[in-house]
């Protein structure tokens, strides 16, 4: 008898051997890196004012204005910006479901059962062989189901959930990214709006003074009336430009404020309380290849987590059509005892006696047959959805590019524009000086006056737009080119503020211990085109 049980457990040994071997496949389509089109080189590469630069670093492009408020705006929108810090509460909740789905590779069900029953039967029930119709029941045991990775569903989680939390730190990065840029670009509307303002209350001051020599003139007979209207009309026109000109620097400010995440009349500690001048934009601009998009882009980056992410889940589903293989199983101790049990010490010592042992184990099966296509049309969805990612990374691609290009172009475009507008400004300024003094003369009369003051407020804002212009587009080739998300590194991805709240409600274990704002290096990743992901992954309890 002992023989055939040891024959038993030997054979059912080497059946859960061959299993766990087997289990090494996994169903579904290994990720392959999506191919996108890119161009060798910029259509603005031959432009003087573009070098290439093998290594060109973004990471603090901000710095090239030497602004010391931007680099404290920047720096402030990093530690402050509340959509950031929800980008970053969202790489824990990824951390925690890919530690979800390296556990589902370990048994997946497991319980300890402990029952403590007393019957009571009725009198006038069937009495087979006299047995008690009051007794207690008591179990105490410990149950167990393991469904074994034998077409690769649970791998395929670990790849699904490892890309998916690398796309939650891309998608981190990207925020930042806009972040720095939107933060800049601000700034640059504040300053532009603050030198408009300042440019017509000069005007302001100009035109007041004609209107003052017209009225004069005119009291002494000198002009008709017109002249005098004529100066007001101007007068009152260049007034009017004011209030929405204040208005959309209190807007600008507001919207700044956001991104800093304080509330607006904390800002102008930052800013200062005098008008200041938009940043200085470098003549050059340091770019590199096309090619450095597909590295350096986190959207670009994103979209292709995403979809490898995708391509796993088809693994996962197509898993359905084959049969799930489970090892389940019991122990523990049972007995039951007449209903002096309880008052009986020594019936309570049969409970852990070797004939109170029980248990069982053995291989379940569950084959879903009678699907009726739902499972076969589970797989195409999920490799549509697949195939629309893979387009959406290409388009991703040709996007990045183009931003690149468009903020080239008008980062050229303004600066050849202020080339001339500076002369013009400088002609204006002159002409109206020319006019005044011909006009009191006699010389000429008011409607030149009139005519060289409204082209000089013109040029003067022309002039100033397009300096604006320019810092705004080279901010727009920096956030194109995918710079600024080096600024986390190092840091953690959620302030201390929220740690400690966090901390207080759950056990978070060791996600806080240090900075991990890049992967682990023992982070499974999809694997290469060609290879398995491994049969076990590590447990992630704490990281």
């Amino acid at each position: 008898m002992r023989a055939g049980r040891a024959a038993g457990n030997d054979t059912a040994f080497f059946l859960l051997c061959c299993l766990l071997l087997l289990s090494g496949c996994a169903v579904g389509p290994d990720f392959k890196k999506p191919q996108a089109q890119v161009a060798e080189e910029w259509v603005s590469s031959g432009d003087p004012h573009v070098k290439r630069r093998e290594e060109a670093d973004y990471s603090s492009w901000w710095t090239v204005f030497d602004d010391p408020i931007l680099n404290t705006l920047v720096d402030t929108a990093y530690r402050q910006n509340l959509p950031l810090q929800i980008a970053g509460v969202r790489i824990l909740e990824a951390r925690a479901n890919l530690g979800i789905a390296i556990g589902e590779q370990f048994p997946q069900a497991q319980q300890a059962v402990g029952s403590l029953v007393y019957t009571g039967l009725s009198s006038n029930a069937p009495n087979v062989g006299l047995a008690d119709k009051n007794f207690w029941d008591f179990n105490l045991g410990f149950d167990a189901a393991w469904e074994l990775d034998f077409w690769g569903r649970f791998r395929r989680g670990v790849e699904s959930a490892s890309a998916s939390m690398g796309a939650s730190i891309t998608n981190y990065d990207d925020i930042l990214v806009s972040l720095t840029a939107e933060v800049a670009r601000t700034y640059v509307v504040i300053r532009t709006l603050e030198e408009l303002i300042a440019v017509t209350r000069h005007n302001i001051e100009i035109q007041q003074r004609s209107f003052e020599i017209t009225d004069v003139q005119f009291r002494n007979g000198a002009v008709s009336e017109l002249d005098p209207q004529q100066a007001l009309s101007l007068l009152r026109d260049t007034q009017s430009l004011l209030p929405p000109l204040q208005a959309s620097l209190s807007q600008a400010k507001y919207a700044l404020s956001i991104l800093l995440g304080m509330p607006p009349s904390n800002l102008q500690a930052i800013l200062g309380n005098k008008p200041g001048q938009i940043p200085l934009a470098p003549d050059e601009v340091a770019i590199g290849i096309p090619a450095d998009l597909l590295r350096r882009r986190p959207d670009v980056r994103f979209a292709e987590l995403q979809a490898a992410a995708q391509s796993a889940r088809i693994g996962i589903v197509r898993a359905d059509l084959f049969p799930r293989i489970s090892l389940v199983g019991s122990l523990g101790f049972q007995t039951s005892e007449s209903s002096g049990f309880l008052s009986n010490s020594t019936h309570l010592s049969k409970i852990f006696s070797s004939k109170s042992f029980t248990y069982f184990i053995g291989p379940d099966v569950q084959w879903n047959i009678l699907n009726y296509g739902r499972i076969k049309n589970n797989v195409r969805v999920q490799d549509a959805r697949l195939e629309e990612l893979i387009v959406n990374y290409q388009n991703t691609v040709l996007e990045a590019a183009k931003e690149v290009e468009d903020g080239l172009a008008g980062f050229l475009g303004a600066q050849k524009q202020v080339f001339f507008l500076d002369d013009g400004v400088e002609a204006a300024e002159r002409a109206v000086h020319l006019a005044g003094i011909q006009y009191r003369e006699g010389a000429v009369d008011y409607t030149r006056v009139l005519n060289t003051e409204q082209f000089l407020i013109q040029e003067q804002t022309s002039w100033i737009q397009a300096r604006g212009e320019i810092a705004t587009n080279l901010i727009a080739v920096y956030k194109a080119l995918g710079g600024g998300w080096e600024l986390r590194k190092g840091k953690e991805f959620v302030p201390a503020n929220l740690q400690k709240e966090m901390s207080e409600r759950t056990d978070w274990g060791s996600f806080f211990d240090k900075p991990k704002t890049d992967l682990p290096d023992d982070l499974p990743e999809p694997p290469p085109t060609g290879t398995e992901q491994p049969l076990f992954n590590k447990p992630m309890s704490v990281w």
